[in-house]
């Protein structure tokens, strides 16, 4: 099976030859075109999924070799949770050469952070099934490049972090409600409140309502912060 000139380029681009270029073709086609005879890529990011853990969990374990669980766990979870695969795909271009059904394509699949993710995973699978561990590790190692040097020792999500401050503090939870919406459908914007029982709020605006969601609770703690 021979590649078509897109997927050399980017093959390429993520500097791996495929002795087994069927793998980098099954990575990169998404369910809505897949046919009897033409798997698509969940089974790769099943497979991807797990040697990413992995070689998060060896290279913060050797980057820090006094950390306890309790800070591992947040560090490696900032840096195999979706938006961080979809922002190394965006990085390689990966929605360039997704293979996506039309009404994927019309809704602005190639911009969706959760197919983007799910195709990193699965282009990393098809790279340790090609060529070992030791090249799939080299590879996401690259690719994560400094992210997991400057990951933060306390990278909880904003949304976890926010939820803490104030039950350590007497407070509710935090609440988030959606306050507009707007864009076409396939590419929609989402404003999101988020408000704390003392009063305190702030919003922010996003193409996922989990996006939407966690910025918002980023904003506030800025805010809190600040007047703390």
């Amino acid at each position: 099976m021979k590649l078509s000139s897109e997927l050399k380029n980017f093959s390429a681009r993520i500097g791996h030859e495929f002795a087994q270029p069927a793998l980098l073709i099954e990575a990169v086609t998404h369910a809505s075109v897949s046919t009897p005879a033409r798997s698509d890529n969940q089974r790769l990011e099943f497979l991807g999924d797990r040697v990413l853990g992995l070689v998060m969990a060896e290279a913060l374990l050797a980057q820090d070799l006094d950390a306890a669980e309790g800070q591992l766990a947040p560090r490696f979870n900032a840096l195999v949770r979706k938006e961080t695969c979809a922002d190394v795909a965006v990085q390689i271009d990966i929605g360039e050469v997704l293979r996506l059904g039309r009404s994927e394509m019309l809704s602005g699949g190639r911009r969706k952070m959760a197919l983007l993710g799910d195709a990193m995973e699965a282009v990393i699978a098809a790279v340790y099934l090609d060529a070992g561990f030791d090249v799939a590790k080299a590879f996401v190692l690259r690719l994560w490049g400094d992210r997991i040097t400057r990951v933060e020792s306390d990278a909880r999500d904003a949304k976890t972090t926010l939820q803490e401050w104030a039950q350590a503090r007497g407070l509710q939870p935090p609440k988030y409600e959606q306050t507009a919406r707007s864009g076409p459908d396939h590419a929609p914007v989402f404003e999101i409140t988020a408000r704390l029982s003392s009063g305190e709020e702030a919003a922010a605006s996003a193409g996922s309502k989990r996006q939407a969601e966690q910025s918002a609770a980023k904003a506030l703690l800025a805010q809190v912060a600040g007047d703390s």
